[in-house]
């Protein structure tokens, strides 16, 4: 279907030219302006949310899910990925460097030295604030 060998790493590049002729190949290019994309990749945030929204926390690993909710997970994880890359590029961003230098800055940010000593002092979420409501400090 892609042309991509099965074993081959799979770089943003490689998904942004895929995007690219996909699109191309359907005439689509004239769809995929910024504010198109952005609003296709929050609604599949919003799909990819319905797969969590009842089962409470859930464990890594996702113990005790069926084989087809799994798929189902890394397709909607997919939708979102896919339409990233098509943003980032319709956008002149590269996205592959932005993330880098946005890792960059948050270990600026967030030294681990001080986020270990903070998340010492308590350790649940509720009680400590700096953890970001329990989520990584990365995706602020």
């Amino acid at each position: 279907m892609t042309g991509i060998a099965d074993e081959a790493p799979v770089t943003l590049d490689t998904l942004k030219q895929l995007m690219a002729q996909f699109a191309k190949e359907r005439d689509w290019d004239r769809f995929h302006s910024p504010r198109n994309l952005l609003l296709a990749l929050v609604g599949e945030v919003g799909e990819l949310s319905e797969i969590f929204q009842w089962k409470g926390e859930v464990p890594k690993g996702l113990p005790g899910w069926k084989e087809e909710e799994k798929v189902h997970l890394g397709e909607e994880l997919s939708d979102v990925l896919l339409y990233l890359v098509r943003l980032s590029d319709i956008c002149g961003v590269d996205l592959g460097k932005a993330a880098l230098r946005k890792v960059q800055l948050n270990a600026i940010k967030y030294p681990a030295k001080v986020c270990k000593e903070v998340v010492s002092v308590s350790s649940t979420p509720e009680e400590n604030p700096s953890t970001n409501n329990g989520a990584a400090p990365y995706a602020d």
